[in-house]
């Protein structure tokens, strides 16, 4: 079963998206150990936790 997720442009749907995407791929490469995991900023941390996506 295939299906498909459609999102208007410019909306916050559009924009929560990104932030979730974001994310899941910090985490991914946190959980994972690479190298992006380790030079994690002071700013990036923040932003994850404020959840305003500048990861």
């Amino acid at each position: 079963m295939t299906i498909y997720r459609l999102v208007a442009k410019g909306t916050i749907e559009e924009r929560i998206l990104r932030l979730h995407a974001g994310k899941r791929d910090l985490a991914d490469g946190l959980l994972a150990g690479t190298d992006d995991g380790g030079r994690l900023s002071y700013a990036d941390m923040l932003a994850l936790v404020r959840g305003s996506g500048g990861a």
